[in-house]
């Protein structure tokens, strides 16, 4: 019993379920791969390949600009896509439908010209191109710079520290550092919510999200059995000690933001008498 792990839910963010019709394309295909290999049709077994490898790159990269899109949408804060994968992703469908509707099947031309046009002009109505607009709004005379490469830096400690405690076997242990990462993510997004706190929260992001890393990365490094009852003491002592700092922080944004409304309220209220 005392090797039994606790329940660790996923910490993989979700991905998105989008796209999955694109592969329904590739059924037929493959079918038709299978039916010149078992008519030793060497012709109709190349031209069918390379159109189902055509179909299969498209949804690939459908799928990775979809997941793209959804880390975009979920974000308050962030660029846009550099890579506009949806948007090559359409014209490779339509370039995968032309080739495959002209060369591999024999249509005409300007039948499968129409054919490749309607494709990509059906996956543009149906999924959208990619974000163009970059979410950096309220940042005040902070660089966007450097407010995303602080919070990116601090977005992969936490999943760095999440990985790694999916090989703690401790469940007291587990649980205090599940709930610091909790904490820390909601840090994070009260941030990203209002990035002018992102220079006095900088000690946060960089000291002690470091600081767990490090102490994450150095005890799942070591044969947990190895590790003695006094040196877990104080690593539960520790995760109280950064819980309640969390709280703290976490307390601090929320007032810092209460402030900024009042003093907006009583400025609103000066402008409203005169």
């Amino acid at each position: 019993m005392g090797k039994a792990k606790p329940y660790k839910p996923s910490t993989v963010s979700l991905k998105s379920k989008k796209g999955t019709l694109l592969y329904l394309f590739l059924i037929p295909l493959f079918i038709a791969v299978i039916l010149a290999l078992l008519q030793t049709n060497i012709q109709a077994f190349l031209l069918n390949s390379l159109a189902f490898a055509l179909f299969f790159f498209t949804a690939k990269l459908s799928t990775r600009g979809f997941n793209q899109e959804l880390e975009y949408l979920r974000s308050p804060l962030t660029k846009a896509p550099k890579i506009p994968y949806k948007t090559i992703a359409a014209f490779m469908l339509g370039g995968s439908t032309f080739f495959t509707a002209w060369v591999a099947g024999g249509k005409s031309f300007f039948s499968a010209l129409f054919l490749g046009v309607i494709a990509t002009l059906g996956y543009y109505l149906y999924y959208g191109f990619d974000p163009k607009k970059d979410k950096l709004d309220n940042l005040g005379d902070i660089s966007a710079e450097f407010v995303l490469e602080t919070i990116g830096e601090a977005k992969t400690k936490l999943t760095n520290i999440e990985k790694h405690m999916g090989q703690i076997e401790d469940t007291l242990l587990y649980g205090k550092l599940n709930i610091a990462m909790t904490k820390a993510r909601n840090i994070l997004e009260t941030i990203q919510e209002d990035p002018k706190d992102i220079r006095v929260a900088r000690k946060f992001l960089i000291v002690y999200i470091d600081g767990i890393a490090k102490v994450t990365d150095s005890y799942v490094s070591m044969d947990e059995e190895d590790i003695n009852s006094e040196t877990k003491e104080r690593l539960y002592a520790l995760m109280e000690d950064i819980d309640s700092r969390f709280d703290k922080e976490l307390e601090r944004l929320k007032n810092n933001n209460q402030f900024e409304l009042d003093v907006h309220i009583d400025v609103l209220k000066e402008q409203i008498k005169h």
